[in-house]
């Protein structure tokens, strides 16, 4: 049994439902639509980290279900966050994943131009409007928090607390990481897409279940101590102790050859990969080497993108700089890996000899972040999918039904 589940309030409690999300969730174009607005655009959602954005005025973008997010380095050294959409006609106002403005903000349509507070400059042709407001007609900002270093936004108020109360209870654990003192090693990633829901994907990362068989790789580096923790209050925990000697594969060999030189103060760092998931869509990971992030990107009900970065520590070493690329080699390989399962999963469920799943008590992860999907949209526990046009009407008189009785 999982170590951490003799803890009563991680252990699964007798006789748990074992059967998923009924398998509609997974294609429903009308429930993508309340994911996008109950989850996507209502929870927080991890942006780049400080260390993206190093200079005045240089800034990064990201696009999630028709939101624009704008998060960008003042004249002051202060980091702020906006809505990326001119508020002229709309457009864009930077169409680039990650640059640098070196005094202004100008929109390519029409060319008015912002400060980097986001405050309008200047409409183009101004004699051609009525008065403007200046203040009133600034860039539209986005409710961000900077935590350790990460800098995260949420586009509408939801029901999460601040990302330092999601995060409290790992604070100490985190904190040995030092992670504030990061340097990007490559612009955050977000090319690879498939045809997929994101929850497909989610459901693959929320269990250990498959490493051994899955992941040669991962097996080989930690496969024997691993372990997931259940989401608690929108949070999960999961911890992969490297297995003792000095392993088969030739990454893995050389990844722990490398770790085991590292100096003060990095050698006092656990001998572990830590994962921290944040409900309802990305993932925080921590090595002695690299820390790194992932989350799901969502562009329909069935496809999905992997939007991802690390970053190398301040200080870094010959022989640190070597450990890290063995990591992002093993790393990689069990992305693509889980990516392959991820799809396999997805076109399963539209089998007609699929009748439905059991989960193993090394599933419970996948569980606990149905039952918080469950918890904002009641309609996931309706059996059979509803009928076209009746979805939000059925979810909203799910509320105040018992799970079971939707």
């Amino acid at each position: 049994m999982n170590p951490h589940f003799t803890n009563a309030k991680l252990e699964p409690p007798p006789n748990w439902d074992r059967s998923g999300l009924p398998y509609w969730t997974y294609f429903n174009e009308e429930l993508f639509e309340l994911e996008a607005e109950e989850l996507f655009r209502k929870h927080w959602q991890i942006a780049c980290h400080t260390s993206d954005i190093p200079k005045k005025g240089s800034y990064i973008t990201f696009d999630l279900v028709g939101e624009r997010a704008l998060i960008i380095r003042d004249d002051e050294n202060e980091i702020r966050a906006f809505h990326n959409v001119c508020r002229h006609r709309g457009s864009r106002v930077l169409d680039t994943s990650e640059g640098r403005c070196k005094s202004v903000i100008r929109c390519p349509f029409h060319g008015w131009s912002y400060n980097l507070d986001g405050s309008l400059r200047g409409a183009a042709k101004a004699n051609s409007f009525p008065t403007i407001d200046h203040r009133k007609w600034g860039l539209k900002p986005l409710e961000m928090e900077i935590w350790r270093g990460f800098v995260f936004i949420r586009f509408k108020p939801g029901p999460q607390p601040s990302v330092a109360n999601l995060l409290d209870r790992l604070e100490d654990e985190v904190s040995r990481y030092n992670h504030v003192d990061l340097l990007q090693t490559a612009p955050i990633d977000c090319s690879s897409s498939g045809n997929v829901n994101w929850k497909s994907i989610r459901d693959v990362d929320n269990e250990g279940y498959h490493v051994a068989r899955a992941h040669p790789s991962l097996n080989d580096l930690y496969g024997k101590n691993y372990y997931d923790e259940p989401f608690v209050n929108g949070v999960s925990r999961a911890i992969a102790p490297f297995n003792e000697g000095s392993g088969k594969l030739w990454s893995v060999i050389h990844y722990k050859k490398m770790i085991d030189q590292f100096t003060s103060p990095h050698n006092e760092l656990p001998r572990a990969w830590l994962y921290i998931g944040i409900f309802p869509n990305f993932v925080l990971g921590f090595y002695p080497d690299v820390v790194t992030f992932y989350q799901e990107i969502p562009f329909s009900v069935k496809e999905t993108a992997i939007r991802s970065s690390t970053y190398k520590r301040a200080d870094e070493n010959r022989t640190m700089r070597l450990a890290r690329y063995l990591s992002e080699r093993i790393d990689a390989t069990a992305i693509a890996e889980d990516w392959h399962l991820s799809i396999m999963w997805n076109e399963g469920m539209k089998s007609s000899a699929n009748k439905g799943i059991i989960l193993s008590d090394l599933e419970y992860g996948v569980r606990t972040h149905h039952d918080a999907l469950r918890e904002i949209l009641p309609v996931m526990n309706h059996e059979i999918e509803p009928t076209r046009g009746t979805l939000l009407e059925r979810n909203n008189s799910a509320q105040n039904l018992p799970p079971n009785k939707a």
